[in-house]
C-alpha cells in the first residue's frame, strides 16, 4: 500500500541508522509513521510504501520499508516546501513570491531554467543560480542516500559516503564499491563486499582483493598501531577475509600489490631479512621524524653550557635539592639538540622542567611548552606557571585557502618562531601529530620530550618514544629516584611497585588508594556505580563529573559501554526538560560528559578569552566535554569542553562522540583526574597487562580506587606481556644520523 503526504512533525529520529516516527498530513489527516528516513524536513512530500499495523502502545500507524521523495503539485505544497528551509536563501516570502510568478511551473523553472527566477523581486540572477544548483543537488543527494541505504549502509554514512563522491555516488559505487575501502573513512572490507556481492563483481576479481588486501593493512595500522608489515603475515590476514580459492591466489596477490604500488598507496620493502609492506603515508611520516630529530641533534653545542651555578640557585630558591640524574638531566636538555627526560611519577620531571625554563630564560631565549592534550597541556602550565598549548593548537589548523597547502598553519615552510621546544606527556604522541610538530620546527630550535616509558603506547599508530629511546641516537636521562610522596601517601608509592611487579600495599586506611573486593561482575558494577554518584562525593566532596572511571574493556558487564549507561541512568537520568538524541546504540543526553573519539580537524570552536571571543578549527581523539544544547530538529549538538571551547557538531559527525563517564584505560592517556575508580576482573590476557593498570593508577591525582578481586589484580601486576609494534622509526632514526655525521664530517 502507498500513502502520499507532506511531513509535519518528527516525534522521534535515530540520527545514526535514520530510523524515524513521524507525522504525515495524508488527506489532511495526521497519520504516525515509522520507518528509516535519509533525513527528516519538514514540508518535504513523502511517498510511503508499507502496512498499517497496529501498535499495542502507541496505536494504529504506517509501517513503511521504502519511501520516495516527491515534489508536491498543489500550490499550497509548492509553497512549503520551498519554505521549509531545503533550499537555502529561500524563505517563507521569497517562496511565496516564487509561486505566485509560476505557479504549477515553479519546480520546472527551478530545475531546468533557473534564470527566471531572476524575474522574481529581491532575487539576483546570482542567487536565482545558487537556487537551481541547490535544488539539483538536493535530489541527487536525496537519490544517492536511498541508493546506498538499499545495501543496509546507516543514513550518516550515506551522507558521508556522497561529501565524498557527490554526484558521481551511483556510478561510483556500482562500477567498484571495494573504492568505499580506500576513500571513505568507515566503511570497512565487509560493507563493500556485501554490495558487490548483490551486484555481481566475482568473487576473484581484482578490486576485491585489492580492498581485502587493504582492509587487513589498515586493521593492522589503525588498530594496533603499527606502521607497516611482514608481508607473510599481511596476506595470511587478508586471507583470512578474501577465502580465495588455492588455484592463482599467488597471482591475484601479486597483482594487487604491484598495483598498490604502482599508485604509491604502499611501499614494499626488504627489513630485517623479510618483505614488508608499508602504507605511504607511515613511510613518510616516520622518515620525516627521524631526519628532523637527526638533523636537530646535530646542533648540540661544541662548547657545553656550565649550568652548575644556575642549577644550584634553583636549589637555594626553592629548598630543594636534585640527585644528580636530575642534574644530568637539566645539563643534557640545555647542551643537546634533542633530549629525553622518562621517569615515573614523582621522579621530579615537573621541577627538572622548570629550572630548564629558568636557564632558557636567563639565556633569552624564546621557548613553547606542549602536550598532547588539552587536560596535559593545562597541568603543565599550571605546574611550571608559564603558557602551555595542546600540540596541535600550537601547529594552527588551516583554514580556507591555506588547508589546500597545508593542514596545519606551521609546517616545514613556516616554523615556530622559537629556540626551544618543550613537550610532555610525549608517551601518548604519535608518528603522524609527531611528523606534523618536527616539520614546524626551526632548524636550530632544540627540543626536549618529557615522558613515562613504562606507560602505553600512543592508541594511534607509531612507537614515537619508545623507538627515540632504543635507537641509541639521542641523550636519554632515566629518573628513577622517588621524590614527590607524602608519608600516608600510597598512589605514586603503588604505582612504582605495579612498575616492578609487585603487589600494590593494600591498605584502606590510607588517604588516596583504597581496594573494594567484590567478586560478581554486577557487583562490581552497582559498587563503582554507587562510588560514583553518591560515595565519593560524599566522602570527597567532589561532584560525580570530577570522579573518572578507567576500564580496561569497552564490552562487557564491567566495560565502558555498559558502566556509561549505568552511570547516565544514575547522573543523567530521562527527563521531559531534557532533549536527546539517539545515535546508534547510544543516548546522549543535555549535560552528559562526552569525548571525542577521532581527530576532526574541520570543527569549529568559539572561546571566550577574558572578552575577547576566539575562534578556531579543531576537536581532538581524547578531548571531553559536556553537552550543552541538542537541536531534535536537525541532530545538531553543541558541546562545552574542559578548556572552554564550545563546538557545534553537525549530525553527520555526532558519532564522533562517546559517553564518558567511563572510559577505556588507554583512552586517558595524557591526562589527570582527581579520582580514578578502575574494575579488577578478568579478561585476555594480551589486553589486561602490567603497563594497562600501571598507567591507570598513574592518571589519579588525589585518589584510586579498585574495585574486584585481588587475584584480578595479581594476575595484571605479574603480566608484563607488551604487544611488540611493527614500526621502522628507530632503523630510519640510526640511518639518517649516520648520513647527517657523514655529510657534515
Amino acid at each position: 500500500m502507498q500513502i502520499e503526504g507532506p511531513l509535519e512533525g518528527v516525534i522521534f529520529r535515530n540520527e545514526q541508522n535514520g530510523y524515524t516516527v513521524f507525522v504525515l498530513d495524508y488527506n489532511s489527516t495526521p497519520v504516525t509513521c515509522v520507518g528509516k528516513l535519509a533525513r527528516a524536513n519538514e514540508g518535504e512530500n513523502l511517498l510511503l510504501e508499507g502496512e498499517w499495523v497496529n501498535n499495542a502502545k502507541y496505536g494504529n500507524q504506517f509501517a513503511f520499508s521504502s519511501y520516495e521523495v516527491v515534489l508536491p503539485k498543489s500550490l499550497a505544497g509548492i509553497e512549503r516546501y520551498l519554505a521549509s528551509g531545503l533550499i537555502k536563501g529561500v524563505g517563507p516570502v521569497t517562496a511565496k513570491n516564487i509561486v505566485d510568478r509560476f505557479k504549477e511551473d515553479t519546480f520546472d523553472i527551478i530545475e531546468m531554467s533557473p534564470a527566471s527566477l531572476a524575474e522574481v523581486k529581491n532575487i539576483s540572477m546570482k542567487k536565482a543560480l545558487e537556487i537551481g544548483e541547490k535544488f539539483k543537488e538536493l535530489k541527487k543527494l536525496q537519490n544517492a542516500v536511498m541508493f546506498l541505504q538499499s545495501y543496509n549502509i546507516t543514513t550518516n554514512m550515506a551522507i558521508k559516503i556522497y561529501d565524498v563522491y557527490g554526484s558521481k555516488t551511483i556510478d561510483i559505487v556500482k562500477n567498484n564499491p571495494y573504492r568505499l575501502v580506500e576513500d571513505v573513512d568507515g566503511i570497512g572490507f565487509l560493507t563493500a563486499d556485501r554490495i558487490a556481492k548483490s551486484i555481481g563483481i566475482p568473487f576473484d576479481s581484482e578490486f576485491r582483493v585489492r580492498a581485502g588486501i587493504l582492509h587487513a593493512l589498515n586493521q593492522a595500522v589503525e588498530k594496533t598501531g603499527n606502521t607497516y608489515m611482514p608481508k607473510t603475515l599481511l596476506l595470511n590476514q587478508a586471507e583470512a577475509i578474501l577465502e580465495l580459492s588455492q588455484e592463482g591466489r599467488e597471482s591475484l596477490y601479486d597483482d594487487a600489490l604491484s598495483g598498490l604500488t604502482l599508485d604509491k598507496t604502499v611501499i614494499i620493502m626488504w627489513h630485517d631479512g623479510h618483505e614488508i609492506v608499508v602504507p605511504s603515508k607511515y613511510y613518510f611520516y616516520e622518515s620525516t621524524v627521524a631526519q628532523k630529530l637527526a638533523l636537530l641533534n646535530t646542533a648540540t653545542i661544541t662548547k657545553k653550557q656550565d649550568v652548575d651555578d644556575e642549577i644550584k640557585n634553583f636549589e637555594e630558591r626553592n629548598h630543594i635539592v636534585f640527585h644528580d640524574e636530575q642534574k644530568e638531566a637539566i645539563k643534557n636538555a640545555i647542551n643537546s639538540g634533542v633530549s629525553v627526560i622518562t621517569g615515573g611519577p614523582g621522579t621530579g620531571k615537573t621541577t627538572i622542567i622548570k629550572c630548564i625554563i629558568e636557564i632558557i630564560k636567563q639565556n633569552k631565549q624564546m621557548f613553547m611548552l606542549l602536550a598532547p592534550t588539552g587536560r596535559a597541556s593545562k597541568r603543565m602550565g599550571d605546574a611550571t606557571g608559564e603558557e602551555a598549548k595542546t600540540i596541535h593548537r600550537a601547529l594552527e589548523v588551516a583554514s580556507g585557502d591555506l588547508a589546500t597547502i597545508s593542514r596545519f598553519v606551521y609546517n616545514e615552510n613556516n616554523t615556530f618562531k622559537t629556540d626551544v621546544v618543550i613537550v610532555d606527556e610525549v608517551s601518548m604522541v604519535d608518528v603522524a601529530l609527531m611528523n606534523h610538530l618536527c616539520k614546524a620546527l626551526p632548524r636550530d630550535c632544540k627540543l626536549i620530550l618529557v615522558g613515562d616509558k613504562d606507560q602505553l603506547p600512543s592508541v594511534a599508530p607509531g612507537n614515537v618514544l619508545d623507538d627515540i629511546i632504543k635507537s641509541g641516537i639521542i641523550k636519554v636521562t632515566m629518573l628513577t629516584k622517588i621524590y614527590r610522596q607524602s608519608d600516608d601517601s600510597l598512589i605514586i608509592t603503588n604505582a612504582h611497585l605495579i612498575n616492578s611487579g609487585k603487589m600494590p600495599l593494600i591498605n584502606n586506611s590510607s588517604k588516596d588508594f583504597f581496594f573494594e573486593e567484590k567478586s560478581e561482575l554486577n557487583e562490581i558494577k552497582n559498587s563503582i556505580v554507587d562510588m560514583v554518584t553518591r560515595r565519593l562525593p560524599k566522602f570527597t566532596g567532589l561532584e560525580s563529573g570530577q570522579i573518572q572511571v578507567l576500564a580496561p574493556l569497552k564490552a562487557g558487564v564491567c566495560g565502558i559501554d555498559n558502566l556509561n549507561k549505568c552511570l547516565q541512568e544514575s547522573i543523567n537520568p530521562p527527563s521531559i526538560k531534557k532533549m536527546e538524541l539517539v545515535v546508534g546504540n547510544t543516548i546522549f543526553r543535555v549535560g552528559d560528559k562526552v569525548m571525542q573519539t577521532t581527530n576532526n580537524y574541520n570543527l569549529v570552536w568559539k572561546k571566550m578569552n577574558g572578552f575577547v571571543e576566539e575562534e578556531g578549527e579543531g576537536v581532538f581523539n581524547g578531548d571531553i566535554g559536556n553537552i550543552e544544547l541538542i537541536d531534535f530538529q536537525t541532530g545538531e549538538m553543541v558541546v562545552d569542553f574542559e578548556d572552554g571551547r564550545r563546538c557545534l557538531y553537525p549530525r553527520t559527525e555526532v558519532s564522533q562522540l562517546s559517553l564518558a563517564y567511563a572510559i577505556t584505560i588507554h583512552k586517558s592517556q595524557g591526562s589527570e583526574f582527581d579520582v580514578v575508580i578502575i574494575p579488577a576482573i578478568a579478561g585476555p590476557a594480551m589486553i589486561l597487562t602490567r603497563n594497562l593498570i600501571y598507567t591507570a593508577v598513574t592518571r589519579a591525582k588525589k585518589m584510586v580506587v579498585i574495585v574486584g578481586e585481588q587475584k584480578n589484580l595479581k594476575r595484571m601486576v605479574s603480566n608484563n606481556y607488551t604487544v611488540q609494534r611493527f614500526t621502522l622509526l628507530k632503523e630510519l632514526l640510526i640511518t639518517s644520523d649516520k648520513k647527517i655525521k657523514e655529510l657534515f664530517d
